[in-house]
């Protein structure tokens, strides 16, 4: 496993994270869920993401759990702030961020995360107010570090203008040889700023794993026949994308890896990424996500990939 530096952080994250988002404390059982935490570190990850919202509580409920008898310092944790917990409980605004930053240290049995990330902008509360309530929470010693997901430039740009607050060092956009957005505004002005790109969904949840055939059934047992964990990944099960995604295999082959290897080494070309985040259900696709890490593939192979899906790729 290859580590990367967490933009101006002190932070060297592995360059393949765990996420949380479905899977532990939701869609996956919890044997098979801590197997696969067990797996993860015996292949050298250290970066593991959650949030509160997964499963409200549930997934950080569960990682508190697993990750009570591992040493603090062997691994890198990060939840996130701003879905609704109740009724009443959603946003960022001073009280909400006090009081789920606390939740969600309690619920992970830890004294500190090293990343604490807005989940979204929230354009009900003042940039300032939620600007200044994380940095109290890194000043408390509750985070090290804060970060952003989904953030548009013109967020991006007022948050680093802000004085005396927090400086951001990470920054969590979806990201992947289908879904190329942030290269455009966000990468840039996040490499000039000290931020580094956490990817979420490097595999367009699962689709660029070249698992669903085109014209065909999604196999059982996959995510898209899941009840818990299938209906976000609906709009990637598209024919055309799928056509496109079968047309991948033999730029695969000829790289010698695997699909999930070839897109993920794809987006680890980029250097302002600092971690793919993968999610798992059983610990052998994890096996096969880390075997990404340090993966050299011939560029011009990333470009015939890139030609091939330039006209089903999403959010450019």
């Amino acid at each position: 496993m290859k580590y990367r530096k967490l933009g101006a952080s002190d932070l060297s994250v592995s360059e393949i994270s765990l996420g949380s988002w479905l899977t532990y404390g939701v869609g996956v059982e919890q044997d098979a869920a801590r197997a696969c935490v067990d797996r993860a570190f015996d292949l050298g990850i250290n970066f593991i993401d959650t949030a509160n919202v997964y499963g409200r509580g549930a997934a950080e409920t569960f990682l508190g759990e697993v990750l009570a008898g591992r040493p603090r310092s062997s691994y890198i944790l990060a939840t996130k702030v701003f879905f609704p917990m109740s009724a009443t409980d959603r946003g960022l605004s001073a009280v909400q961020i006090a009081k789920q930053i606390d939740a969600s240290l309690a619920r992970l049995k830890t004294d500190h995360v090293d990343l604490y990330q807005c989940h979204r902008y929230d354009p009900d509360t003042p940039l300032e107010e939620t600007m200044e309530a994380l940095s109290q929470v890194v000043r408390s010693g509750k985070a090290r570090w804060i970060g952003f997901s989904e953030w548009s430039p013109e967020q991006i740009a007022a948050a680093f203008a802000l004085p005396g607050v927090e400086r951001f060092v990470s920054s969590q956009p979806q990201y992947s040889l289908l879904h190329r957005r942030p290269e455009a505004r966000v990468i840039p002005l996040s490499a000039a700023n000290g931020v580094s790109q956490i990817v979420w969904s490097p595999l367009a949840q699962g689709v660029l794993t070249g698992k669903y055939p085109p014209g065909a059934a999604a196999p059982p047992g996959s995510r898209a026949v899941s009840d818990s964990m299938g209906q976000m990944m609906q709009t990637w099960l598209r024919e055309d994308i799928l056509q496109a995604v079968h047309k991948l295999k033999p730029l695969a082959a000829e790289a010698g890896c695997t699909m999930s290897q070839f897109a993920l080494a794809w987006v680890l070309r980029e250097p302002n990424v600092a971690s793919a985040i993968v999610g798992a259900s059983r610990p052998a696709q994890l096996d096969d996500n880390a075997a990404a890490s340090g993966l050299v593939i011939d560029p011009a192979l990333f470009a015939r990939a890139e030609a091939i899906v330039a006209g089903v790729e999403r959010g450019r």
